[in-house]
């Protein structure tokens, strides 16, 4: 538990880091802004994937597999001899090997085998399929009853995507995000993190409430005004700041061709063209740019040097005589 709570700790620095965004974003929005899902969701979605790819593998191939309860629905008949025996040799008497098709007991007691349990971490994800799949059947011995490669290797990606989008559905259930924040968690990077870091790491602020944009709290000034500085007229969001500031429209009209909308289901979400104009409208009207990147003109204390050329006496003319010359 400790070292869960220590790696978690790390795994949150790891998220800013990604995102550039501030220590006082919510947690959740963090995690669905950097596309890292929480350590305890993640450690469970890895363990799918390997209990997986365990039951997926020809017993004759992986030697755990072949160790599998006689029920379980593979492809190959090939079981390791007196694998009960072997297993429980070592071990208490509460060990016992666990029925494929038996669930398990609830609350849950440790009288199976531990290669049992991984085994049933899959059996949510079968969605009543007769047989596993097999990979990497050509490392078997050719067998006609064998379905085709091709749909097996099909059968073992859409396995792969219901286990995808189980940890999506924990995600959101259990590490749920505040209700102003829309977007869904995504195990894809972001379009836009592909931009340069600095806008990518404006945009994550903006996207999470917590940037310098006006209407978003702070942890120094609570109770600052919300007003746009610019225009004065709404408080400063980031819709408003690139949708609909008055101070913003010539820069808009420019730059932000086609950008209508900034929501999740935004077309500017997944277009690449989109998304570098957004960067080239941040960029030109410093919108969401930490204030001290810009501060304000001081006026000199001296008066301004003058830079008209310096006086030239006019020019003195002598009269020669004749007897000079």
């Amino acid at each position: 538990m400790g070292t869960t709570t220590r790696l978690d700790t790390f795994w949150r620095n790891v998220q800013r880091w990604t995102t550039n965004c501030f220590s006082a974003t919510p947690t959740g929005i963090l995690a669905v802004e950097s596309c890292l899902p929480p350590v305890a969701l993640l450690i469970k979605h890895r363990q799918r994937l390997a209990a997986l790819r365990v039951v997926c593998t020809p017993p004759s191939v992986n030697t755990a597999t072949a160790r599998l309860h006689p029920s379980f629905p593979s492809l190959s008949l090939h079981r390791a001899p007196d694998s009960s025996r072997a297993l429980t040799r070592g071990l208490s008497s509460v060990y016992l090997p666990l029925h494929w098709k038996t669930p398990r007991p609830s609350p849950p007691i440790r009288n199976h085998l531990p290669i049992d349990a991984v085994a049933h971490s899959t059996i949510p994800f079968t969605l009543g399929l007769s047989n596993m799949p097999m990979i990497n059947s050509h490392l078997v011995c050719p067998t006609p009853a064998l379905p085709p490669q091709s749909l097996m290797d099909a059968t073992y990606s859409a396995l792969k995507k219901r286990v995808r989008e189980k940890l999506l559905e924990e995600w959101s259930s259990l590490f749920p995000t505040p209700g102003d924040y829309l977007h869904p968690p995504a195990l894809q990077p972001r379009p836009f993190m592909g931009l340069g870091k600095f806008v990518a790491g404006r945009i994550h602020q903006m996207r999470a409430g917590k940037s310098y944009l006006a209407a978003h709290p702070t942890w120094r000034s609570p109770d600052a005004n919300t007003s746009c500085p610019r225009c004065g007229l709404e408080p400063e969001t980031f819709e408003h700041a690139i949708l609909s500031c008055p101070s913003r429209h010539h820069s808009r009209s420019r730059l932000l061709h086609g950008v209508t909308d900034i929501g999740p289901e935004a077309p500017l979400c997944s277009s690449l063209p989109l998304l570098k104009r957004l960067a080239t409208f941040i960029g030109v009207t410093s919108t969401g740019f930490p204030p001290t990147m810009f501060p304000p003109a001081t006026p000199p204390s001296s008066p301004p040097f003058s830079l008209s050329p310096p006086r030239v006496p006019p020019p003195v003319f002598r009269v020669f005589s004749l007897a000079e010359v």
